[in-house]
């Protein structure tokens, strides 16, 4: 079973987010908390993080990070448009420069024929400064095997891999 958190990726992720003089702030569901946990592992992770906010339940997409009912209505929890708007609602709630979400089916059940078990999207929200238009917000959808554990794991290393990769 490979279900252990690549805690070398949260201090890279600490050391892009500290050079960039950048804040993050995390909105997880599948992962339950573990994305914060993973980034508040690195000494000196005040510097940069401002919170995590779990959001398992629609209701508590909606009252905290403003995701739309339209959006968990028609396209379900397990998708891009209600991961790129839980990145959106933590950032702009936490007032910070950068939000990131997970959200998908970890397993052993809940998986449907287009979302199999495994699935997960991953949102990725950055705060441009005011008036510079450049603000942006993306969801990525990956597919991982393995237990509700590993699926977990491996959500949180690519969450953080992917806010690595657009932190620069």
């Amino acid at each position: 079973m490979d279900d252990a958190i690549d805690l070398d990726l949260a201090a890279r992720v600490g050391d892009a987010l500290r050079e960039a003089e950048a804040t993050l702030g995390v909105a997880e569901s599948c992962t339950g908390g573990l994305v914060g946990a993973a980034v508040t592992a690195v000494p000196g992770s005040s510097a940069y993080f401002e919170c995590g906010l779990t959001t398992y339940a629609y209701g508590a997409k909606r009252r905290f990070l403003g995701v739309s009912r339209e959006s968990l209505d028609d396209h379900g929890a397990v998708s891009a448009p209600v991961a790129r708007e839980m990145a959106r609602g933590v950032r702009d709630r936490a007032g910070v420069t950068w939000g990131l979400a997970t959200t998908g089916v970890a397993g052993p059940g809940g998986g449907t024929e287009s979302d199999p078990v495994g699935t997960v999207y991953v949102g990725v929200a950055h705060a441009a400064p005011w008036g510079s238009g450049a603000s942006t917000a993306t969801a990525s959808r990956y597919e991982f095997d393995g237990d509700r554990a590993t699926v977990r794991a491996k959500t949180v290393d690519r969450a953080l891999a992917d806010l690595l990769a657009a932190v620069g």
